[in-house]
């Protein structure tokens, strides 16, 4: 008991060491709080994404001349690609609930004959609304073809075939409610992850690491003492963000706020496991600094933040699954749109606890190493 005792303050001691290092000049208070909010709010109006690619869904009750017609009109754009075609509604909530499609085609059964009666006949259109970008723009394609359809039925009625669009998780299918949840992850692992980084770097140019060797702590009280600081300032940027969206954006959260700290508390440790081996691996603040920009640019690119994961190359695609954004920003999204439990999310908080079972140890054996 003594000894554990003992070990808690120590690393308490290194903790508030590095927290004091952290917090005392007054342009680090000022770099932790104001580039998060701006960035934010840079992101929640600036932001936007074009339509690349669409996997839908088909669910054609009519099954019928005029339907197969429209279908064919739908499948020869080049930008829709059919996933399924289904037998009944509820197969839809699993295809658009598991992203893996964007939106899903509802021919009702007495669809042929509304057109033949020189009714409206309605198509109703699913969107997942969570990628609002090209939801909107699916739905403005699919508008245009259901016109051109319409203008080639020479019929009396203006507009025989009605689009009835209905988004899930994104009712007015905004862009904001998708990259707000999506930043709250993101913008608190860049500086988290730089924060790390320059730790024992910036240590090693003041000369102080060396003092801190030979002390009675061990490498795994240094690497407890360098890792507990930037995950709670992680935290805290994370909360900044979700205040942002929440009260200046008005995105209204779904989910449980237990469920989604527990998957950010996952994700900034691997974020902080990156970037003390970073650290450890770097000589000096330059290197940090160089090592850091290096590899921010690929896991934001390869996160699904800018362009969905299923459009990229397979390559890319398996490459993806060492970034803890990518799985980070499929649970906040999840969580914060959805409403998802923690029953749902599990499987994204594996990778998550992969990557820091690997980035840990890795930076604690570079400690050693370097003592060596």
């Amino acid at each position: 008991m003594e000894s554990l005792i003992s070990f808690i303050y120590r690393v308490i001691n290194l903790c508030r060491k590095e927290m004091l290092a952290v917090l005392k000049d007054p342009a680090n208070r000022v770099i932790l709080i104001v580039p998060p909010l701006m960035q934010s709010l840079l992101f929640g109006y600036a932001a936007n994404f074009d339509l690349n690619d669409v996997p839908y869904v088909v669910l054609d009750q009519s099954s019928t001349a005029s339907s197969r017609t429209l279908l064919d009109r739908v499948d020869g754009t080049g930008v829709f690609h059919r996933v399924a075609t289904l037998h009944s509604s509820a197969e839809i909530e699993r295809f658009i609930g598991n992203g893996e499609a964007l939106i899903a085609l509802h021919f009702p059964s007495d669809f042929e004959e509304r057109l033949n009666a020189a009714d409206r006949a309605p198509l109703q259109l699913i969107v997942d609304g969570r990628n609002s970008a090209t939801g909107n723009s699916a739905v403005g394609y699919v508008r245009a073809i259901v016109t051109d359809f319409n203008q080639s039925l020479n019929r009396a009625t203006a507009s025989p075939v009605e689009v009835v669009a209905r988004s899930w998780f994104n009712p007015n299918l905004e862009t904001r409610w998708m990259i707000m949840p999506a930043m709250i992850a993101a913008l608190s692992m860049i500086q988290t992850v730089m924060l790390t980084a320059l730790s024992v770097a910036r240590e090693r140019e003041q000369g102080t690491f060396d003092q801190l060797l030979v002390t009675p702590h061990t490498p795994f009280e240094i690497l407890i003492s360098k890792a507990i600081p930037p995950i709670i300032i992680g935290l805290v940027q994370s909360t900044l963000v979700l205040l942002v969206a929440l009260f200046w954006f008005h995105v209204p959260m779904a989910g449980s706020l237990v469920t989604l700290y527990t998957g950010l508390l996952m994700f900034t440790i691997a974020s902080v496991g990156i970037g003390l081996s970073i650290s450890a691996l770097s000589a000096n603040m330059h290197q940090a600094m160089l090592y850091t920009f290096v590899l921010i640019m690929p896991l934001m690119l390869l996160s699904g933040l800018a362009t969905p994961v299923a459009n990229m190359p397979d390559l890319l695609q398996t490459a993806t699954y060492a970034n803890p954004l990518r799985f980070a920003i499929q649970l906040v999204r999840a969580v914060y749109l959805e409403g998802a439990q923690l029953a749902d999310v599990w499987r994204d908080m594996i990778p998550l606890m992969l990557i820091a079972v690997v980035t840990l140890p890795l930076a604690a054996w570079l400690f050693r190493h370097r003592l060596v």
